[in-house]
């Protein structure tokens, strides 16, 4: 839009908004954000920075709508904690979660269903295929992430794969009011218009 418009903007300066907007906008999403399903499907994948490995924990519900997600350094029980304990923040308690082999998770759902009553406890599921809605939903942000050749910093990256997040869940319809045509034909049907 802005070379349409003729002027010319560096790649330095699309971050700096990129920093700065992102948190608004995430903000705003996380507001509008549609309430997801009860059955979660939980991964994680990885993300290059200064050429070394940090995790991007990902969960989304058997609709394939993104539930949440949260940038990590590690790969461990703590790491995994703190996500789900974000993704409870934002969202219901699911009563199903599909995970993959790692014992990390497996720990992680262990002491959170020890500190839920027992009629709020989750179900825990390791079955592989089941996870393959989250496996495919990792392109997505994947090919995103593959032009920029990994992230500088973790500040950077974590505000860059949030406002990735954002444009996704947008993507997937998961923002009420985002439709907006449709929002106007159901207010002219309203008004007999």
């Amino acid at each position: 839009m802005i070379s349409i418009r003729g002027a010319k903007v560096d790649h330095a300066t699309l971050q700096r908004w990129v920093i700065r907007f992102v948190p608004l906008i995430d903000e705003s999403v996380r507001k509008r954000k549609k309430q997801v399903g009860s059955s979660w499907r939980m991964d994680e994948t990885y993300i290059k920075l200064n050429g070394k490995w940090v995790y991007l924990y990902r969960a989304l519900d058997s609709l394939g709508n993104t539930v949440d997600f949260l940038l990590c350094a590690r790969r461990d029980k703590s790491a995994a904690l703190a996500f789900f304990r974000k993704a409870f923040r934002e969202n219901d308690l699911p009563e199903k979660v599909v995970i993959d082999k790692s014992g990390s998770n497996t720990a992680a759902l262990d002491d959170l269903n020890r500190e839920i009553s027992e009629d709020r406890r989750i179900m825990v599921f390791q079955i592989k295929y089941l996870n393959n809605i989250v496996e495919q939903d990792h392109r997505f942000i994947k090919k995103r992430i593959r032009p920029m050749l990994g992230f500088k910093s973790f500040h950077s990256a974590k505000i860059t794969i949030t406002g990735i997040e954002n444009i996704r869940m947008i993507q997937k319809r998961q923002i009420i009011g985002a439709n907006r045509p449709a929002a106007n034909q159901a207010i002219k049907k309203r008004e007999g218009g």
